[in-house]
């Protein structure tokens, strides 16, 4: 596997911070051509260590007023990948997490409302089978929103 060096950890400091940014503003930053830089981030790519890019919307603009944390529990850990997909035919399952802890499975999800949220848990999220409880936490705000922070491997640099 191809080793990530400085230069890669400086690109990807930029831009997770602005996927956006034109490639010529990033290779001037580190001080090396744009193929440098278009190469170093399809290498990155490739690697799996990007792996998507786009722009973050804000689900409250489209309607989606409450953001809640579900703790599922199932009959046996081994319906884990039985209960994935059921879930994925849920639009509002943004995220699905197999814990250790009190919960089989922790999903995240965004509602319109609290009516909506008790109709996805009554009539969807408790009907899959393997399902033998829920606990639901609302969050009440998003104090922090990023991404994991980029160390350079010498940390007398940059």
């Amino acid at each position: 596997m191809d080793k990530i060096d400085n230069l890669d950890l400086h690109i990807l400091k930029i831009v997770m911070h602005n996927a956006r940014i034109p490639s010529k503003d990033v290779a001037l930053e580190c001080g090396v051509s744009r193929a440098a830089i278009h190469q170093r981030l399809q290498r990155l790519i490739d690697m799996k260590v990007i792996t998507g890019s786009g722009y973050k919307v804000n689900p409250k603009t489209l309607g989606y007023a409450t953001c809640t944390y579900i703790g599922v529990n199932l009959e046996r850990g081994a319906l884990y990948r039985e209960v994935v997909p059921e879930l994925e035919k849920i639009p509002e399952v943004v995220e699905c997490h197999f814990t250790t802890g009190p919960y089989t499975m922790l999903i995240k999800l965004y509602v319109r409302d609290n009516e909506q949220l008790m109709d996805l848990l009554n009539n969807k999220i408790q009907m899959i089978p393997g399902v033998v409880g829920t606990e639901t936490l609302i969050s009440l705000d998003n104090s922090i929103d990023r991404e994991i922070p980029v160390r350079f491997l010498d940390s007398k640099k940059h």
